[in-house]
């Protein structure tokens, strides 16, 4: 028997680097034995690998995003499974394509589960704020399914950048000090705070934003589950919100000629009041001010642009420099009331480069696009826009999680991952920088016409 040691849980490199020398000696599944960290193996395991020098074998590159994704499961088989299914498709590479084969079904219904745990960890883990050495520091206490802790650290790094944190699992801990991320040893809930003043400001803003004429308790319970509760603020006020949900909306019904905004409105002051000190990435040192968006809460229209600009970050204000000139007329010659849309930006802060007294605008990167996009879902969500129009590449990427094409996707409408609706175009500082005025006067005909199409496609 070959013993194949990996150094952790999630240790993914470990088996590849194994599963390669035991394929290329052509050792059979049978014949190995998966030994994770210090865990006790099979007693007649004691054969170690030798690395023959034989040429790595070549399997299709889905398998190895697949294998990757399963590693990260909790199914002690997992290794074994994987190497199984590793010597079958080096004798049949299009064995990744039957999905009616039991082993590959079994193995993508365990990558399924755990980017659900790795979904559920991103939207359900709260932080909560402790005094560490005079300044503030944030832990929050989770508990995964699976090994998903380091994959998914990189995460929070890339989103609470500023801050000082600590996340703590029964398995490990992590922890990031602004500059460095660390791992510890697995923690108990003991060890995480209970709760902090911050948690009554988000009670209040969730309550506000709870709408009971959208209430399906099923669909609510299948996307959080009850598991999740224990460590969440917010739940402790869902039962008394799902108890009085009938009655509320009727109460919105009866009032909704004679107060429009509604909660909508309470709920969006204070995302914006809470925007304004916001510092999940660096941008907000050298910028003046957040730039939050503006217009009215029940806008069918929602316009996404890329970041403020000098005069945007001096105003505090969207859309109010060059472009947001170009982005008016382009709106009345579109025949669309401007005062009905709201406007906001993917970033919040102004991002520039210093060049003597001028500030030049710089384009935000992956991170802080990422970032920002929390206020951006959060936006979308008080809304509720028939409509959001994206204008440019960052705005694209920010409503979709990915790089976008203009070329390819402007033009036409596109559903995003809420099932709304949503317009790529382009962003009006393009025209700008057009030296030709021709084109320049051809590109913004196609810009109103694109307005045009956007609006056209809400009715």
């Amino acid at each position: 028997m070959r013993v194949a040691a990996l150094a952790a849980a999630d240790d993914f490199d470990g088996w590849r680097d194994a599963a390669r020398s035991l394929a290329a000696q052509r050792v059979a599944p049978s014949d190995v034995v998966w030994q994770v960290g210090d865990l006790p193996t099979d007693l007649f395991g004691d054969e170690a690998i030798v690395d023959a020098g034989a040429p790595a074998p070549r399997v299709p590159r889905p398998f190895i995003d697949l294998a990757r994704t399963v590693a990260m499961h909790a199914d002690p088989q997992r290794f074994a499974l994987l190497y199984a299914m590793l010597t079958r498709l080096i004798a049949e590479p299009r064995l990744i394509d039957d999905k009616a084969d039991p082993a590959l079904r079994r193995l993508e219904e365990m990558a399924k589960g755990v980017r659900r745990d790795i979904h559920k960890m991103r939207a359900f883990l709260r932080f909560r704020e402790v005094e560490e050495d005079g300044d503030a520091r944030f832990v929050a206490w989770f508990e995964p399914e699976h090994h998903i802790v380091r994959h998914n650290a990189r995460f929070f790094v890339d989103r609470f950048a500023a801050m000082r944190w600590s996340i703590l699992t029964p398995e490990l801990s992590v922890h990031w000090d602004g500059e460095t991320l660390t791992e510890g040893p697995g923690a108990s809930k003991a060890d995480a705070p209970d709760g902090d003043p911050v948690e009554e400001v988000w009670k209040t803003y969730y309550a506000s934003i709870f709408n009971p004429a959208r209430l399906k308790k099923g669909a609510m319970l299948k996307e959080m589950p009850r598991k999740y509760w224990k460590n969440m603020p917010e739940t402790a006020l869902v039962p008394a919100l799902i108890a009085g949900a009938q009655a509320r909306e009727a109460a919105m019904i009866e009032t909704a000629r004679a107060a429009p905004g509604g909660n909508s409105e309470t709920a969006w002051t204070a995302l914006r009041d809470e925007a304004a000190g916001c510092q999940r990435c660096p941008l907000w040192k050298p910028a003046t001010q957040t730039v939050f968006g503006e217009g009215p809460v029940d806008a069918a229209m929602m316009v996404v642009g890329e970041q403020p600009g000098d005069q945007e970050d001096l105003a505090g204000r969207p859309f109010v420099g060059p472009a947001g000139q170009v982005f008016d007329r382009a709106m009345a010659e579109a025949g669309i009331d401007r005062s009905r849309v709201y406007v906001t930006n993917a970033v919040k802060h102004f991002k520039f480069e210093p060049r003597g007294k001028r500030r030049i605008h710089a384009k935000p990167g992956a991170g802080e696009i990422d970032a920002c996009r929390w206020w951006i879902e959060q936006e979308r969500g008080i809304l509720r826009p028939r409509m959001t129009v994206a204008l440019g590449a960052t705005a694209a990427r920010s409503l979709t999680g990915k790089t976008v094409t203009i070329s390819r996707e402007r033009g036409r409408v596109l559903t995003l991952t809420d099932g709304s609706a949503a317009w790529i175009t382009v962003h009006p500082s393009y025209l700008l920088r057009l030296p030709d005025k021709s084109q320049a006067d051809e590109e913004f005909a196609r810009f109103v016409e694109d307005l045009k199409g956007a609006h056209a496609a809400m009715a």
